[in-house]
C-alpha cells in the first residue's frame, strides 16, 4: 500500500501541473467505443479508458465517460463517490447485437456520431460553463473523430470554443482511411501514444503530441509468492509461455504456437496458456497448432484465485496449448503473468503494447517486438524480437529458463521501469498538456 504522505504528495504535484486546470474547476468528458463494462472491453482501448477515467477521478476531477455500454446496465451510473459519471451510448443498438460492442459496428457509429455531440453541447457543456469551470474533452479513436468535429463546430457558434480543451487521440491506425484528417487537425489537438505512431500520423499530414498509455498504480502493489508458486507447480516442468490478446493476425499468435513447437523439437517441454477473443482467426492458430502435432484443450476457469487458476490448469494435463475459454480478470493475470516463463506480447505492428507494459508491472517476463514498446529494453527489463522467426523466441526462452538469476534480474528491472508508466505520472504530462492548450487558448 502507497503511504499517506507519498499519496499527499503526488495529489500536490497534480494540482502543481494542472495549475488553472485544478480539480476544482475543471471537467473531463471522454468519448469511446469501448469502456468499462465486459461487453464494451475488446482490447487496450477499453482498459486505457477504463483506467484514465478513473484515474483522473481518484485525483478529484468530475469525469464524465460516453461509451458504448451493456444494453443490460443503467444508462448512467456513478462511481467513484460520484466524480466519474458512466453514460452508456447505444443500448437501444446493443440490444439487438448482444456479441460485444463491435457487433453492429456501423449502425452504432452513425447513432454515436449524431447524437453524442448534442448531449455534450446542450447537456453537459452548460452546467460546466455556468460554474465557471473549463472543459476538456477526450475522444478516443477514429469512431469519435467526427463527433469531436461536430463538437467543436458546436462550441464555436456559441462563442464557447475558447473555454474548451479538444483532443483526440489515436491508439493504432484502424480506420485512418475514413477520418477527415484537415478537418480533425483544425478541430482537436491530436495526440498519440508512443513515437511509433507519431512518426506514422506524420504521413496523414498532422504532427501529434505524445501522451504515453499507463497502467493503475495497484499493479504495482506487493506480489504474491505463494499464489505465483501454486499456478506455476499446476503447470507442470519446462517453460510455459502466455499470449493474451484478440485473435489478430498482427498480434502473431501463429508465431507463438511455432514457438511452443520449436521448443518441443529441441526436447524441452513446453506450453502456451492462451487467451483469445472471438474473432475468427482463433479457428486457424489452433487448427494451426493441432497440424503441427500440438494437443490443443480447452480450459475453463470458474475459481480466479490462484487454487482456481491451478485446478483449471492440472486438468489439462499433457497439453501444449492450453486455450482460456472464459475471461480472466486483472488479479488472476497478474498472477498469470509472473507465472509464466514468458509472456507473448510481440505483435507484428504495436503502437504502445499495454500487456508487455502490465505483465512487466507484474513481476513478468515480457516479450516484445521492435516497434513502439518505448518502455522495453533487450536484456535491461524485457525480451525485444527483432524478428518474426519462431527460433529467436525460442532460443531466449530456453536462454532464460536455463539461468534463472539473469531472468530475475530481468524481471526486477522490469518492476522499476513499469513504475514510470502509472497512470498518476501520466496524468501530470496529461495534465500540462492541457494547460498549455488551455492557456493558448486565452
Amino acid at each position: 500500500m502507497i503511504k499517506p504522505q507519498l499519496e499527499d504528495t503526488r495529489a500536490r504535484m497534480l494540482d502543481d501541473a494542472a495549475g488553472p486546470l485544478g480539480p476544482d474547476c475543471t471537467t473531463f468528458v471522454i468519448l469511446s467505443f469501448e469502456g468499462p463494462d465486459p461487453y464494451a472491453r475488446a482490447g487496450g482501448l477499453g482498459v486505457r479508458v477504463s483506467e484514465l477515467s478513473l484515474s483522473l477521478a481518484e485525483a478529484g476531477y468530475e469525469v464524465h465517460l460516453v461509451f458504448v455500454g451493456d444494453p443490460s446496465l443503467p444508462s448512467e451510473e456513478t462511481r467513484a463517490d460520484g466524480r466519474l459519471v458512466l453514460h452508456r451510448w447505444c443500448q437501444w443498438i446493443s440490444a439487438y447485437h448482444l456479441d460485444g460492442v463491435y457487433a453492429g459496428e456501423e449502425g452504432k457509429w452513425h447513432d454515436f456520431t449524431d447524437s453524442v455531440p448534442a448531449f455534450v453541447l446542450d447537456r453537459l457543456a452548460p452546467g460546466v460553463f455556468a460554474a465557471g469551470r473549463r472543459l476538456v474533452i477526450l475522444g478516443e479513436e477514429w469512431h469519435t473523430a467526427e463527433a469531436m468535429c461536430r463538437i467543436s463546430d458546436g462550441l464555436w457558434a456559441s462563442g464557447l470554443r475558447d473555454q474548451a480543451v479538444l483532443l483526440w487521440n489515436a491508439n493504432n491506425t484502424m480506420a485512418f482511411d475514413r477520418i477527415n484528417w484537415a478537418r480533425l487537425n483544425l478541430a482537436t489537438t491530436i495526440t498519440t501514444v508512443s513515437r511509433y505512431m507519431k512518426h506514422l500520423l506524420w504521413g496523414y499530414g498532422v504532427d501529434p503530441l505524445v501522451i504515453p498509455n499507463g497502467i493503475p498504480r495497484r499493479w504495482l502493489g506487493p506480489l504474491d509468492d505463494e499464489a505465483t508458486t501454486t499456478v506455476r507447480r499446476s503447470l507442470g516442468q519446462g517453460p510455459t509461455l502466455l499470449k493474451v490478446a484478440r485473435w489478430d493476425p498482427d498480434k502473431r499468435w501463429l508465431l507463438a504456437i511455432d514457438t511452443v513447437a520449436q521448443l518441443k523439437a529441441t526436447a524441452r517441454t513446453a506450453r502456451l496458456i492462451a487467451r483469445g477473443g472471438v474473432e475468427k482467426h482463433g479457428s486457424e492458430v489452433l487448427g494451426h497448432a493441432r497440424d503441427l502435432g500440438l494437443q490443443v484443450q480447452d480450459v475453463a476457469v470458474r475459481d480466479h484465485d490462484a487454487a482456481g487458476l491451478a485446478y483449471a490448469f492440472s486438468q489439462a494435463d499433457g497439453a501444449d496449448v492450453l486455450n482460456v475459454t472464459t475471461p480472466l480478470p486483472p488479479d488472476s493475470l497478474r498472477v498469470l503473468y509472473r507465472a509464466a516463463d514468458g509472456v507473448l506480447a510481440n505483435s507484428g505492428r504495436e503502437p504502445f503494447g499495454l500487456v508487455g507494459l502490465e505483465a512487466m508491472a507484474a513481476g513478468g517476463m515480457a516479450f516484445t517486438g521492435n516497434t513502439g514498446e518505448e518502455y522495453a529494453r533487450h536484456m535491461e527489463n524485457a525480451v525485444v524480437l527483432d524478428t518474426a522467426d519462431p527460433a529467436e523466441a525460442a532460443w531466449y526462452v530456453a536462454y532464460l529458463e536455463d539461468r534463472p538469476r539473469e531472468q530475475q534480474r530481468l524481471r526486477a528491472g522490469a518492476r522499476q521501469t513499469a513504475r514510470r508508466f502509472s497512470w498518476d505520472c501520466v496524468l501530470e504530462q496529461l495534465l500540462a498538456r492541457a494547460q498549455v492548450l488551455a492557456i493558448g487558448r486565452r
